[in-house]
């Protein structure tokens, strides 16, 4: 792409060399990203528009995902690879693993929904052979796959920073094609060397399942943590934004579909997947390249907000100024019900006073620290839909918050009851349902543990295990004792202030309200530390010998002990927005809006937090950064508990948004006018989409990329279970066809699919993605 638009001249030689065959494309991505940190749609867009850009610049897709150099790989990424048509996948990077030798090059890889994909790791352990007489023989020699395969790939050329082969590599090449001692050496093709694994020895291939877990780099999960929360910022926001287009597109007439802003949409995601490769969003460039990506990432964050402003705009009509009759609507993009507390602006005057009148007998409270004030009030909001804010909904119990003799504070909700220490620690949390404690005997949660951060080969790339030997309390003075900044009915907060590490200082929020499961923490850090490691710890009381973490697309186990060094070089792994310890019918899980730094060992949490890598940034982390995380014991599975559904929660807010139309009963028809298409009048409130069972997430609702009267709808069943579902739909739907990640068009065997009136039938299995294309009526 970038060769296309800077070098047109050298671009026309290159496809003239794909044409002739001389010149390979492969990868089939639009970046080689990094391969745990995207999200599950970032992954699939990286697929959609590299392979989009293949097929229309060299006219064929590429058969082969090729990330030679990235620093580990997710376990959904063989199911993400064949649903975009790649089924073999290249890389070195195992190789660099400390610990542990990965016993096969050659092998296939299960992911966690069962799918397989074919793996070459070449035996030279380079993508930057010079062709080498000792390369040549290690390629063979070192092969640890013999008696089941007799050849392997040698890949060689100045590579990792370009410049390719020289003339003396091609020369030696042919001196040693055919030489006694040595293996025989021909030039060929990945597409030619997978065909004769497939052809001629798939069958004997051992199987690897779950993750491909580098046991090295494992700090990029933590360093430069303001590229992870832009990162985050861009895919909720991308996201939304699609979905408030689509529903527009949907509902609007013929003439107006063509208002859909692919272009600008597809130029957003297209910046974000750009910074998502593997040394930007991982942390590891250099100062002005993350400079660079910051700007790049608040231009998406921008352009975004902008298009989701025009969608409400026709979707709501919210006027340009206040008016007499101005409501708010209220808009949930997660596809189930959700229960939340909003605050209403004290300069609603008219919804203000409305309120309060509706508000009798119900908990509401006053706020005056937040964007200005306002009122705190209760709502019930249909799945990925809309609302008129009419009326309050009730609350079953209102919060309690109490200092104690002893100076700890008690904060209470109808699911927890905690009691906070002077420090800011959770010295206990029981959850009422069944009146367990969370935190273990002797022991208090949300301590801030700081570690000696020193690593032996690359700063920002690298925690070693030996850090964990220099843990120490990271509170080094209380400058603001805790106290009460907010005593309910609706929601307590606690707030104090410390100084942590050498130079640094933290402010803390910790509340709880009437409607979540969990205690919150909102922390402002200044971070001025030089090679430390700050983490938050919860020493729980659940006893298990796995940890759950989620994934793109799904959740991964990962063991909590040191049986084994495979399990013991795990100290430091990936996880998104949620983790969670559980007994048979209990737990505790923690959920977090930014980071995926994690480790569990034994029954002890740790959310990871900052580093302070000095090269190849030296001003990497320094500064202020907001970290939002929530500790949530549960009763049964974190599944049944609803873990899953409040993590997407926390990290995706609703929508509110001024409007200045008015309900009415009886319109029954979608309407079009200068300023809404939907139909306001019909409903106080409208679930555009919705599934039957909570298994399953409607992840992404988008236009297909080659049809203006098309949606794509793409889900995924998250609880690792068999299940069949409907797929409910408001919108003027006729049709549904099933679809890979590309949007070809594509039958199952075992999915026969038709719509039916406003709904759809599918069966799913763990952690199964599907896309469907639906067709709007037009």
């Amino acid at each position: 792409m970038w060769v296309k638009e800077n070098y047109p001249a050298l671009y026309e030689k290159v496809k003239y060399f794909v044409a002739k065959g001389q010149f390979i494309p492969v990868g089939g991505t639009w970046v080689e990203m990094d391969g745990n940190l995207p999200g599950g749609e970032s992954f699939v867009r990286q697929f959609l528009y590299g392979q989009r850009f293949f097929l229309q610049e060299f006219c064929k897709r590429c058969k082969e995902f090729w990330l030679p150099d990235t620093f580990g790989y997710s376990a959904q990424i063989p199911q993400i690879m064949r649903l975009c048509g790649v089924e073999r996948f290249l890389t070195t990077k195992l190789s660099w693993s400390l610990v542990n030798k990965f016993p096969h090059d050659n092998f296939l890889w299960e992911g966690i929904d069962g799918s397989t994909v074919l793996v070459h790791f070449p035996p030279a352990k380079s993508y930057t052979s010079a062709v080498t007489v000792k390369e040549v023989k290690e390629a063979i020699d070192k092969l640890q796959d013999k008696g089941r395969v007799s050849c392997s790939m040698m890949l060689y050329g100045h590579g990792d920073g370009g410049g390719g082969p020289t003339e003396d590599m091609l020369e030696r090449i042919k001196r040693l094609a055919n030489i006694d001692g040595l293996p025989k050496v021909q030039h060929g093709t990945p597409d030619q060397f997978f065909t004769n694994i497939e052809d001629n020895h798939i069958n004997k291939l051992c199987k690897w399942s779950g993750e491909l877990y580098l046991e090295l780099h494992n700090g990029t999960y933590t360093t430069q943590a303001k590229m992870k929360f832009l990162n985050r910022q861009c895919e909720i926001l991308l996201r939304d934004t699609e979905l408030l287009h689509s529903v527009l597109l949907a509902a609007c007439r013929d003439e107006d579909k063509k208002a859909y802003p692919e272009l600008e949409l597809e130029r957003l995601w297209k910046i974000m997947l750009l910074n998502q490769f593997h040394d930007v969003l991982p942390g590891s460039s250099i100062e002005d390249v993350h400079r660079e990506a910051s700007f790049y990432y608040k231009e998406v964050v921008k352009g975004a907000a902008g298009l989701m402003d025009t969608a409400v705009r026709r979707l709501f009509g919210v006027p340009e100024g206040r008016g007499e009759e101005e409501e708010l609507v209220l808009v949930n993009v997660l596809s189930w019900q959700r229960t939340e507390l909003i605050r209403v602006p004290w300069y609603k005057d008219e919804i203000s006073r409305r309120m309060w009148i509706e508000g009798v007998g119900k908990a509401m409270q006053n706020i005056s620290n937040e964007g200005g004030g306002g009122t705190l009030v209760p709502v019930i909001v249909v799945p990925m839909g809309y609302q008129l804010l009419r009326g309050l909904s009730a609350v079953k119990a209102p919060v309690l918050v109490e200092l104690k003799k002893d100076g700890s504070f008690f904060l209470k909700n109808q699911f927890l009851e905690a009691f906070i220490n002077p420090e800011g620690c959770v010295s206990s949390l029981i959850l009422l349902e069944c009146q367990k404690e969370a935190i273990a005997p002797g022991c208090v949660g949300n301590k801030f543990v700081i570690f000696d951060d020193v690593p032996l080969y690359w700063d920002a790339w690298d925690v070693m295990d030996y850090h964990l030997e220099t843990g120490r309390n990271a509170i080094k003075e209380i400058v603001e004792p805790l106290k009460i900044t907010e005593q309910g009915p609706l929601r307590a907060s606690l707030t104090f202030r410390v100084k942590i590490g050498i130079n640094s200082e933290m402010r803390q929020k910790i509340s709880i309200d009437a409607v979540h499961p969990y205690l919150l923490f909102e922390s402002t850090i200044n971070w001025e530390e030089n090679h430390k490691f700050l983490k938050v710890e919860f020493p729980v009381n659940v006893l298990s010998s796995q940890a759950t973490y989620e994934i793109q697309f799904g959740s991964l186990q990962r063991p909590t002990h040191c049986n084994t060094s495979w399990d013991w070089a795990k100290y430091e792994v990936c996880g998104h927005k949620w983790v969670d310890l559980s007994e048979y019918d209990w737990g505790v899980s923690i959920l977090n809006k930014s980071k995926y730094g994690h480790s569990v060992r034994g029954n002890k949490m740790y959310l990871s937090l900052l580093r302070s890598s000095k090269s190849p940034d030296a001003k990497a982390d320094m500064g202020k950064h907001i970290i939002t995380y929530a500790v949530m014991p549960h009763s049964k599975t974190f599944q049944q508990a609803g873990v899953i559904q409040q993590a997407y929660q926390l990290n995706y807010p609703l929508h509110i948004f001024p409007t200045s139309h008015l309900a009415k009963p009886g319109a029954s028809h979608y309407v079009t006018n200068a300023h809404r298409v939907l139909p306001l009048e019909m409903h106080e409130s409208l679930s555009w989409f919705q599934v039957s069972d909570s298994a399953v997430v409607i992840e992404t609702v988008k236009k297909a990329e080659d049809r203006d009267d098309c949606l794509v709808v793409r889900m995924y069943e998250s609880f690792g279970s068999r299940v069949n579902v409907v797929l409910k739909s408001c919108l003027p739907i006729h049709k549904a066809v099933l679809c890979n990640a590309l949007e070809d068009v594509v039958e199952s065997p075992t999915q026969k699919v038709k719509w039916k009136g406003n709904s759809l039938e599918l069966s799913f299995r763990p952690y199964q993605i599907i896309s469907v294309l639906l067709y709007v009526e037009v």
